[in-house]
């Protein structure tokens, strides 16, 4: 073997006794940290939780708006809508037989025509000659009666002549006592039947029964007619109705027409009239059946003059509907709040002297949109609660806005309006 073979032998040899020694220190290096790591978390589990106690944080006073309750004297803003009905809405018909000559030029449909105008003509010719015909008959009869009368005379004549009395039954047939009532009471028949023939022909001139507008001609000229025969759609424009549904329990607030007054004012409004102008009206009767769907209380509100014809107020038209405000008769001793302080049950939460919020069941005579109306339950110079709470609990400490202590509930709803 070489001599430079022999030589690098032991050199390997060295090289690899080197690498075993530093990997035994690696291995009891990793097994060190493993050792600390496990007791440092056997330690970290062993201690008990620390937990730093501090000062609960009181949780800030809620600002609410109150109003301040006062007794006064107060009612109800009671609304509704209803629709325009007509008072009087007649169909003339013809009272006599006959041809249907002629409308009147005032019997223009949209027209306003005055009582006993002119508004129709059937053909007279067959009434002028029954009215001829019923003339000869009473002429008749008169002379009938008068020839009666004659042989009356004679007959009193000779009865006198005869010089006896007789009862009252002989002498009334003696002096021809009955023939004389027959005689009379065709007399009166005859005259019935000419004043009959007379109405006849002044009935074959339709007239209007009062101030009112043609609505339509139901018939055309050249018709013929019967007794009853409908020949115009006429409207009275003297006077229209607004019938209005409400709950029941408003009629206690509201007044009908009757002996001892008049009923309750009315204000009526509709979007159709310029200027924001109003109607005024009446209420003059409270009907006795409800309204078929909503089972409501139903009222009939008059209005004069609806057409504006004399006043030139906006007109009403049939069919319209229009909004009707009333005017309320007011109840001493009432509480007027808005109704965002009425809380479910008839609930309201007031403040007491240390600003604390307590419970009050209250009786609510009236519910409205924007206010309600408390009988019994509070009192005088309580501050009720108008503000919604998230979590309202009894005896929980408020805080109220300042402006809002000292304002009456009344004052507020007015200020805001």
């Amino acid at each position: 073997m070489p001599a430079s073979s022999r030589l690098s032998t032991p050199t390997l040899r060295g090289a690899g006794s080197g690498q075993r020694g530093r990997f035994t220190f690696g291995a009891l290096l990793a097994v060190l940290v493993l050792a600390a790591g496990a007791v440092g978390a056997w330690w970290l589990i062993s201690q008990p939780p620390r937990i730093e106690r501090r000062a609960p944080v009181e949780a800030p006073t809620a600002l609410v708006d109150t109003v301040l309750a006062q007794r006064q004297a107060a009612a109800p803003e009671l609304y509704g809508f209803g629709r325009v009905v007509a008072e009087r809405e007649p169909r003339l018909a013809s009272r006599v037989a006959g041809e249907l000559l002629e409308f009147t030029p005032e019997a223009l449909p949209g027209r306003v025509v005055e009582a006993g105008a002119p508004l129709a003509r059937l053909d007279e010719a067959d009434l002028r000659l029954g009215l001829r015909d019923a003339e000869a008959a009473l002429a008749q009869a008169e002379a009938q009666l008068a020839m009666e009368r004659g042989e009356q005379q004679r007959a009193e004549t000779e009865y006198r002549s005869f010089g006896r009395e007789l009862s009252a039954e002989r002498r009334a047939l003696v002096l021809r006592e009955p023939q004389l009532r027959q005689a009379e009471a065709e007399v009166e028949r005859a005259r019935a039947a000419r004043d009959r023939a007379r109405l006849e022909l002044e009935r074959a001139t339709l007239t209007a029964p009062w101030r009112g507008m043609v609505q339509a001609r139901l018939l055309g000229a050249g018709s013929m007619v019967a007794n009853g025969t409908e020949v115009l759609h006429l409207i009275d424009v003297s006077r229209f109705w607004v019938r209005v549904s409400l709950p029941g329990e408003a009629l206690g607030w509201l007044q009908a027409a009757d002996d001892s007054g008049p009923g309750s004012a009315v204000r009526l409004s509709t979007r159709t009239w310029p200027g924001g102008e109003v109607r005024h009206g009446e209420v003059i009767a409270m009907l006795p059946a409800l309204e078929e769907q909503g089972l409501q209380a139903q009222l009939l509100v008059a209005v004069e003059d609806p057409l504006g014809l004399e006043n030139g107020a906006p007109a009403l038209r049939l069919g319209d509907v229009v909004r009707l405000d009333f005017d309320t008769r007011p109840r001493e001793g009432l509480f007027v709040l808005p109704a965002a302080a009425l809380r479910p049950g008839d609930m309201l939460w007031v403040l007491d002297d240390e600003e604390r919020l307590r419970r009050r069941t209250v009786e609510v005579v009236h519910r409205g949109e924007t206010r309600v109306l408390v009988g019994t339950g509070l009192e005088d110079g309580e501050r009720v609660v108008t503000s919604q709470l998230g979590q309202p609990r009894e005896g929980m400490r408020l805080r109220p806005r300042i402006a809002d202590r000292e304002r009456p509930a009344g004052e507020r709803e007015e200020n805001r309006s």
